[in-house]
């Protein structure tokens, strides 16, 4: 798929130090912020095809994690995959929600877009990071997308009460080929979500761990509604 845009060079936010570029074709008075979150090891460019067909009077911003893997490449939080499961750095992934929580509410400010037209959605870690900072604080979103990732066990002393939770939708998509955060992780999160009441919607693909265009265009589709 063709890209009909570019983005911005690399701004960085004062309040938090990270950095982020938005879709260059952009509206001068955006209605809705959309916040795109990169898995592991890739970068804010990683989600571009994501944003195709996203509706122009959108602000996309395409955000950077603050740890730095390798050239190019950054995280949100150091993972290991191991037998039992994958092992996280729970301090760093506390600091990320943080930190996220915190560029939204800055860009809100600074283009006058309310929590109820903002979505923060990703891929893989940046999936993990989107469902944190929605469960947490719900106040700063109308909902969150979370593409082939999970809902990370650790978030559970941060989760909001379902009465702070009941306006908040999720879109939740996973391969069921995924053979890097296998399909059970999204049926624990439909489960979770189930139990807090927060409106969601579940597609499973026959896929690895990736964005097929079809769970692209489910997306788009979901964000429209």
């Amino acid at each position: 798929m063709n890209t009909p845009y570019t983005l911005s060079p690399l701004q960085t936010d004062s309040s938090t130090g990270l950095g982020y570029r938005t879709r260059q074709s952009g509206p001068d008075r955006p209605t809705q912020l959309l916040v795109l979150l990169h898995g592991v090891g890739s970068n804010e460019s990683g989600l571009l095809e994501l944003a195709s067909g996203i509706d122009p009077d959108t602000l996309v911003v395409f955000a950077r994690g603050p740890l730095t893997m390798g050239p190019q490449q950054f995280a949100w939080f150091i993972v290991n995959f191991t037998a039992s499961g994958p092992q996280i750095n729970p301090e760093q992934a506390e600091h990320s929600r943080k930190l996220l929580i915190q560029l939204l509410q800055q860009l809100q400010q600074e283009h006058g877009i309310a929590p109820e037209q903002t979505v923060v959605a990703g891929f893989s870690q940046g999936g993990i990071m989107s469902a944190s900072v929605a469960l947490s604080s719900p106040e700063s979103v109308k909902g969150f997308g979370m593409l082939s990732g999970r809902i990370l066990p650790e978030l559970e002393p941060h989760i909001a009460s379902k009465e702070r939770l009941a306006k908040l939708k999720a879109f939740v998509s996973h391969g069921e080929q995924d053979n890097i955060l296998p399909v059970h992780w999204a049926q624990r999160s439909d489960a979770l979500l189930t139990q807090l009441g927060v409106s969601h919607r579940l597609q499973l693909y026959p896929t690895a761990h990736t964005i097929s265009a079809q769970s692209q265009a489910d997306f788009v589709e979901w964000l429209a509604d």
